[in-house]
């Protein structure tokens, strides 16, 4: 039988994690296996915080519109609640987006959900 030479796809393999890991400081970059467990860690934190942004916005997003509705002397839990019985379907994304860039049109809509609600 002919001699199997079998180093170029394990070389393949680990060249790829190296790769992958340029920029990651000390031996996380140079050392096989230090690199492949920064490098799965990497994605384990990539995959945890592209949930966590999602967490982090929303929070954002009602702390400013409870600023903004305290402005006109209600907190947060009563707006949504009143949104909800005046049946107006906005997601906390986009009312947040109004308080901030639209703030008058935001108050023509609290002083229609007012009047609606009678408060």
């Amino acid at each position: 039988m002919t001699r199997v030479k079998r180093g170029i796809i394990a070389r393949k393999r680990r060249q790829k994690i190296l790769n992958m890991n340029k920029g990651f400081r000390g031996a996380a970059s140079v050392l096989f296996r230090t690199a492949n467990q920064r490098y799965m860690k990497s994605l384990k934190s990539a995959y945890e915080n592209r949930h966590n942004k999602k967490r982090d916005f929303r929070k954002l997003w009602i702390s400013r519109l409870n600023s903004a509705v305290r402005m006109n002397g209600l907190n947060y839990s009563q707006f949504v609640y009143m949104l909800k019985k005046s049946e107006i379907v906005l997601n906390r994304k986009i009312l947040s987006q109004l308080s901030i860039c639209d703030p008058i049109i935001f108050n023509e809509m609290y002083s229609y959900i007012a009047a609606k609600n009678l408060i």
